[in-house]
């Protein structure tokens, strides 16, 4: 994830509060539905008592008191029910933009053109986790040659991000992405210092267009749709990965969404 404090968001500025408020509110909704949802259970089967006593008796204030105790008992279904909700949110918020997460900009893109599964990556240049995450997708894209890998600019983490992501974006109109952001990864932060060097190693010429900010703005909103908390976000198929989760997680997230394909 994005790994400087305050920057926990797409944009930091303007979704922060909404998105906490929002998230409780969610939060809320889940425990109401997962309430709900066992005392229907209980309704329909009967229900035990968290020290294995049935409940015969499917009177509600008896089966409520059930509910109440059983959750006391086990606390841990209120966030898992919670992480589901998100899950299930943020993929039908993918399913209904499919084309606008999986269409990159450019040339922001590597791997089979009409790849059977998608690996979109929202990324900061200045993100230390992105850059761990760097080697992974590379593997991925050697092994792999169904995959297609799209990346969405999300710069969040300071005005050096901003910087890098316009020259990145000036490379994938040039067609010289991949030699720009494999070069700048490899420096390290993303300084006007290394920024440079990065782009002259890669041929790019620097320019800026209000292209470009209007695609970092959309990948804002995109992230956003998503409850993407920072940088690496992945978006893989029906899921919806955050932070530099590794090899395999990411090659099984692809397997999973190539099952359903």
């Amino acid at each position: 994830m994005s790994e400087e404090p305050g920057s926990h968001g797409p944009s930091p500025s303007s979704t922060r509060a909404p998105n906490l408020k929002r998230r409780r509110v969610i939060a809320l909704i889940a425990i109401v539905v997962a309430f709900g949802a066992i005392i229907l259970a209980a309704t329909r089967s009967g229900l035990h008592y968290p020290d294995g006593r049935a409940s015969a008796d499917p009177d509600r204030a008896r089966i409520e008191q059930i509910v109440h105790d059983y959750i006391l008992a086990h606390p841990e279904i209120i966030p898992e029910a919670v992480k589901r909700l998100h899950e299930r949110e943020a993929a039908r918020a993918v399913d209904a933009q499919r084309a606008r997460y999986e269409t990159p900009f450019a040339g922001a893109w590597a791997g089979a053109e009409k790849g059977d599964v998608v690996l979109v990556e929202f990324f900061d240049y200045a993100c230390g986790f992105c850059r761990a995450a760097h080697p992974d997708i590379a593997r991925l894209l050697e092994e792999d040659k169904a995959l297609k890998v799209v990346w969405r600019e999300l710069p969040v983490l300071g005005e050096d991000s901003v910087a890098a992501a316009q020259v990145s974006l000036a490379a994938a109109k040039q067609g010289r992405f991949r030699a720009f952001h494999d070069r700048l990864f490899a420096a390290g932060r993303p300084d006007p210092a290394a920024v440079a060097a990065a782009r002259q190693a890669a041929g790019v010429t620097a320019s800026s267009s209000p292209e470009f900010q209007r695609e970092i703005e959309q990948n804002y909103e995109l992230a956003r749709a998503i409850n993407a908390s920072g940088t690496p976000t992945f978006v893989i198929g029906d899921r919806i990965i955050q932070g530099a989760v590794g090899y395999q997680a990411l090659k099984d997230a692809i397997a999973e969404a190539r099952k359903k394909t």
